[in-house]
């Protein structure tokens, strides 16, 4: 590649804030954008964010993201810390596995507000950064489930299909003052929270069958796309949700 193509890519002194990221996917992300020049901070409920971050060369903060009404003090430490912003990844997210109905409205109301009513808040709070400079790159997690309805999982379900629409809808409103707003939808990946159809020999065999690739996917397979969707070299990519699937959705 040549040196301006390599350039595209580079996101030496850019600031990035991922969110549930002590594992899995968002770790795999931060990683990724850490690697590629950006100062990168992770925010996770889980107290292993700073032993992820350490492991990343990020910074990390421990703190409940579900507490929306915590959420502004949270986002102006985590600024605060980075010295400004420049990419925003909406990763944090909660699954839960019951039948509809025996689907408690409690449960329905903590999947939806952490998965989509925080994804809402934090752009809204990474617009008052993004809009005032003119730049700014925002990528949500969606999923397999924004296509499809899954089983026993429609409160993740339909948070995820929400994520993908709030993306396009974002886009059409900040796209033309300089902020790209996209999402990225994971195929099955091989993370604690996929660990149950792992383990399903039934549901494994059917999932894999239908992987063009011919096995789940890891953390490491979406360090591609977020270095593109937080680069300059997707500047006139925006409202788009791209599939890291191994091919799934195209079989």
């Amino acid at each position: 590649m040549s040196k301006q193509g390599v350039e595209l890519f580079d996101l030496t002194g850019k600031k990035a804030l991922v969110t549930g990221a002590s594992g899995g996917l968002g770790k795999g992300m931060a990683g990724a954008l850490a690697q590629a020049g950006a100062q990168t901070l992770i925010i996770d409920i889980n107290k292993e964010v700073e032993k992820a971050a350490s492991e990343i060369g990020a910074k990390s903060l421990c703190a409940d993201l579900g507490d929306i009404d915590a959420l502004p003090a949270l986002f102006d430490k985590a600024v605060a810390m980075l010295g400004g912003l420049d990419i925003l990844i909406n990763n944090a997210g909660l699954l839960s596995r019951v039948i509809f109905e025996d689907l408690p409205l409690d449960e329905w109301r903590r999947v939806i507000n952490l998965n989509l009513d925080v994804v809402f808040r934090l752009c809204q709070l990474a617009g008052t950064v993004m809009l005032h400079q003119g730049s700014g790159k925002i990528i949500n997690v969606a999923s397999m489930l924004s296509y499809s309805g899954g089983y026993t999982v429609s409160s993740y379900a339909a948070s995820k299909g929400a994520v993908a629409q709030l993306t396009k809808a974002i886009s059409n409103e900040w796209a033309g003052r300089g902020v790209c707003v996209n999402a990225i939808a994971p195929g099955y990946m091989a993370t604690d929270m996929n660990t149950a159809l792992i383990a399903n020999e039934t549901r494994n065999k059917e999932i894999l069958a239908r992987i063009p690739k011919g096995r789940w996917g890891l953390p490491s397979d979406l360090g591609g796309a977020v270095i593109f969707l937080s680069s300059q070299a997707s500047d006139y990519v925006t409202g788009t949700i791209l599939p890291v699937d191994g091919g799934f959705l195209a079989r």
